[in-house]
């Protein structure tokens, strides 16, 4: 029996280093890097990089050299960009978990930005689908620069006539996870009743709109001083959180697609109709597992209720893309922006972006 206790306290043991162990290095810090030498003769470009992890304050705004598209790949000339949730959780890599990709210490890669909209600058050899001069859209990583390059098979497509560079470069992240969110997690059709919690951020003002042209009924959950805004966009119905908690109210919804997470599951099982689908976008802030803790508890709560609660990691794919393009050229969707900034201007755009309280999106604007 002693051997036994002996056995497990051992494993127990073990277990607790290993796990203290990987929590250090996960938190671990380095200090921010130096500038790599810039070859002879390189072509150079503005952009906004970052060799550390923290605040707004580690992004530098620097000449760095300017990309050569592989033989797949499209050289964009950037002429907006804009700033998602995902850019700062990159910055001060929280979770601390995403550093098992992003990078242990530092980020593996010093640019910064998914989201852009801009020209055709050059095409590799084998790209076919692309010219120089064609506007387009679409995500990539390092859009926060003057140029950035794609490769031609994943999110890239042609402008929407109709709409600006700035509108467009909007789309990629928000829009894309607004419309995997409602089509295929959420299995929308025509008369659905779909409710939006944050109606008036980045995907919740993509989401309004989307559903809209799926032919449903949709109720929109925002502040007061977003209410009109949120109504303009083509929401049903509107409900001014500060006034209402819309898991109190007795209705119920087919679809709920959470951008905020400021209700428990259980709570929204209330607002749920008995074979209602609940779609977790957002949630709490948190560097370990508080960001984690609503899908985990969904995970374990959908095999016993005949409701679904379900977690959402969109795909950046040009099908998608060229959806929410022709839903734009035809005036079903039209992005809404809050404020615009410089390159130069990136950290006070990311600070901004982290207050929670933008309407809509964010522009980075390069001309």
């Amino acid at each position: 029996m002693k051997l036994r206790y002996k056995i497990v306290g051992g494993i127990l043991i073990f277990l607790a280093v290993a796990i203290s162990s990987l929590a250090l290095i996960l938190s671990h810090n380095s200090a921010c890097g130096p500038a790599p030498e810039v070859s002879d003769g390189a072509e150079l470009m503005k952009a906004i990089v970052y060799r550390c992890y923290g605040s707004p304050d580690v992004l530098e705004f620097e000449d760095i050299e300017k990309p050569t598209p592989a033989d797949d790949e499209v050289l964009v000339k950037v002429v907006a960009a804009s700033v998602n949730p995902l850019d700062w959780h990159y910055m001060r890599g929280s979770p601390y978990i995403m550093r098992l990709l992003a990078g242990l210490g530092a980020p593996n890669d010093a640019r910064m930005g998914v989201d852009f909209a801009g020209t055709v600058e050059a095409v590799g050899r084998n790209v076919k689908r692309f010219k120089r001069g064609d506007e387009v859209f679409g995500g990539s990583s390092g859009a926060f620069a003057e140029y950035v390059t794609v490769r031609e098979d994943r999110a890239l497509v042609l402008k929407p006539a109709n709409m600006t560079f700035e509108q467009s470069a909007t789309v990629p992240i928000a829009g894309i996870t607004a419309l995997q969110a409602l089509r295929d997690k959420g299995k929308i059709k025509r008369g659905t009743k779909v409710l939006i919690n944050g109606a008036s951020g980045g995907v919740g003002t993509f989401a309004v709109q989307i559903a809209k042209s799926f032919g449903a009924e949709v109720t929109g959950v925002c502040s007061t001083r977003n209410v009109a805004m949120v109504r303009s966009i083509g929401a049903d119905h509107v409900i001014d959180y500060t006034q209402e908690d819309y898991t109190k109210s007795g209705q119920r919804y087919d679809l709920i697609i959470d951008n905020v997470g400021n209700h428990s599951l259980l709570a929204n099982r209330r607002a749920l109709n008995p074979d209602g689908i609940m779609v977790i976008v957002g949630g709490p802030k948190g560097n370990w597992l508080r960001p984690l803790m609503s899908p985990i508890k969904a995970l374990m709560l959908s095999p016993f209720v005949g409701q679904e609660f379900v977690m959402i990691l969109a795909k950046l794919r040009s099908e998608d893309l060229a959806i929410l393009g022709d839903l734009m050229q035809a005036g079903k969707v039209t992005p809404v922006i809050d404020r615009r900034y410089r390159l130069s201007e990136v950290p006070a755009a990311i600070r901004y972006s982290e207050e929670g309280h933008a309407r809509g999106k964010i522009v980075i604007d390069l001309e």
